[in-house]
């Protein structure tokens, strides 16, 4: 059977490590390597889109990654208990028009013993923001370590 560590029970430490590995997949913009960390049954609610299982997953995040365009993302780990952990996100990203974003969230996640996400609940806001409001401006793919976090940005 798969297994993707850190393992649950999370401590703080590792709790940390899943939720930098969630963002670093993520800032890939790859569907195949995002849906590897996932449950082949895995249930999403994202929005008004309740994709299941890794196939309907990889079709979301492709549509959103063609929409959501230049994406940069930063997760924070908020609490830990068990098998679970909850998050909370802000990404920027710009539509086919040069209309920037800033996307906050907040996301509820449940593991199997072997390290995969079973369940994923995420809620989330758009804000309009001028170019000159980005904050998040590394080259795009995996966030570096010096970058400052949501609560260094005052996110």
């Amino acid at each position: 059977m798969e297994s993707r560590p850190p393992l649950p029970p999370f401590t703080a430490e590792t709790a940390r490590q899943k939720v930098r590995l969630a963002e670093d997949a993520w800032n890939s913009r790859d569907p195949d390597r995002v849906v590897g960390v996932y449950t082949p049954d895995t249930r999403w609610r994202n929005r008004a889109e309740f994709p299941v299982g890794r196939e309907e997953v990889h079709a979301f995040l492709s549509r959103k990654w063609a929409r959501e365009l230049d994406y940069r993302l930063i997760k924070e780990l908020w609490a830990f208990d068990g098998a679970r952990i909850a998050v909370r996100f802000a990404y920027e990203w710009h539509d086919d028009s040069a209309q920037w974003y800033r996307s906050y969230g907040n996301e509820n996640w449940e593991f199997t013993p072997q390290g995969l996400m079973a369940w994923r609940h995420a809620s989330i806001n758009d804000l309009p923001i001028r170019p000159e409001q980005r904050l998040f401006h590394w080259p795009l793919g995996r966030r570096p370590d010096e970058h400052a976090g949501l609560s260094e940005l005052g996110l």
